[in-house]
């Protein structure tokens, strides 16, 4: 199963929860207090994944490493290139 597959699993999870707590019918309501806490319930989890996803962005960006074998790589790619450029007549 994909990354994806598995978010959306456990979203489709956490809203069937929530709308069934949410829209029970009236005489298995919850107490005044827990259906106040629980409206809001998806506009918090939006948010705590926002927050999530901008750490994770920011985590591995910070720790994003250098190829320094790739770099060299291509910049012998990019002199050999010029070279069969100017081999051929054009000049920078």
């Amino acid at each position: 199963m994909t990354k994806l597959g598995q978010w959306l699993c456990g979203l489709a999870l956490l809203i069937s929860a929530w709308a069934a707590l949410v829209l029970a019918p009236p005489g298995s309501r919850l107490p005044a207090p827990y259906r106040q806490a629980l409206l809001p319930l998806p506009v918090y989890l939006l948010v705590a994944f926002g927050c999530y996803s901008l750490a994770t962005v920011g985590y591995r960006l910070a720790t994003f490493n250098d190829c320094e074998e790739a770099a060299a790589e291509l910049q012998e790619h990019i002199r050999a290139a010029r070279e069969d450029l100017h081999r051929r007549g054009l000049r920078f």
